[in-house]
């Protein structure tokens, strides 16, 4: 009996061992990412609460080139906070960096979100001089309504008012690129549908763009939204002299999509904007695994670092 209970904690002894020498080798394969606090944070860009900016001040000769990262979400949810963990790699590479914040659609929708991302541009903009940066050399990024946000900026035309009394409205909103994941090209039911099949139109980012509690409204009330649907979809804006886009997606092309998640994030988005780009004579790259890749780019971090500090 004795040498039983001896041999059976013996062995729970080498499978607790061997289960701690496994946790300690995942965790040393995958060291913690360090992040690096702002130089400034929830710096107000305009009126509202959620119209903040955090920056990051790379050092380096001269003003630096900048990355501005816009975090997704749907537009109803998520944290400027998300992308502070990418800010080591880009100060490292002497680039500054800064994360946006903007009003959600719960409390202000379509055009409050994006008009607030792209006045943060502006106002960053505004602060060359003061924080050191290259005012004309800045990429976007963003994962999914960031991603929609970024695209939609890329390809519009400027914003500027020259004439305007408020001197951030006075700078520019055009940029120099943007490297996106799991962005919608378009926000528009009528065209989306068609592309990704009914799952796609149960996210609420759709029916909450403009401001309607379910999906059933939005469709009802199309004509007195298609406006704003088809305003704020990049794949509209594309042109020749718009500047270059990196798009990443995950690697399940099934159709029709299985989810409103799934739908949401389609890499049919980013095939229907590479074409609609090529067409247009627009430089545009689409990473999607096992379906399409770039001879130039094999990451988006490649491309933000090329286009900053050139190739």
């Amino acid at each position: 009996m004795k040498f039983t209970i001896f041999f059976t904690l013996l062995s729970l002894g080498a499978v607790l061992s061997f289960a701690q020498e496994k946790k300690a080798t995942k965790a040393k394969a995958k060291p913690k990412s360090v992040v690096v606090q702002p130089t400034m944070a929830d710096v107000s860009y305009d009126k509202h609460k959620m119209t903040v900016i955090d920056f990051w001040k790379a050092e380096g000769e001269g003003p630096r080139p900048l990355h501005i990262y816009i975090h997704g979400g749907g537009w109803i949810g998520g944290d400027k906070k998300s992308g502070w963990k990418d800010a080591k790699t880009w100060l490292d590479k002497g680039i500054s960096y800064a994360a946006v914040n903007y009003r959600l659609t719960g409390e202000a929708s379509l055009p409050a979100p994006v008009h607030d991302a792209a006045r943060a541009i502006q106002f960053i903009k505004s602060k060359a001089g003061e924080w050191n940066i290259q005012k004309d050399n800045i990429v976007l990024s963003g994962g999914s309504a960031g991603a929609c946000t970024s695209m939609w900026i890329l390809c519009h035309d400027d914003l500027a008012d020259p004439k305007s009394s408020d001197p951030v409205e006075r700078e520019s909103t055009r940029v120099q690129g943007a490297a996106v994941a799991g962005g919608q090209t378009s926000i528009d039911p009528k065209q989306i549908e068609p592309w990704l099949g009914p799952m796609v139109l149960q996210h609420n980012m759709i029916n909450m763009a403009v401001g309607e509690k379910t999906i059933a409204g939005a469709l009802k009330n199309y004509d007195k939204h298609a406006e704003l649907f088809k305003e704020f979809s990049a794949y509209n804006h594309v042109s020749k002299d718009d500047p270059p886009l990196l798009m990443t997606y995950g690697s399940d092309m099934t159709l029709p999509s299985k989810s409103a998640g799934h739908g949401i994030h389609h890499p049919v988005y980013g095939v229907k904007m590479k074409e609609k780009c090529d067409e247009a004579g627009m430089e545009c790259h689409l990473l999607v695994s096992g379906v399409s890749t770039s001879e130039e780019y094999s990451s988006k971090n490649v491309f933000i670092a090329e286009i900053l500090l050139g190739k």
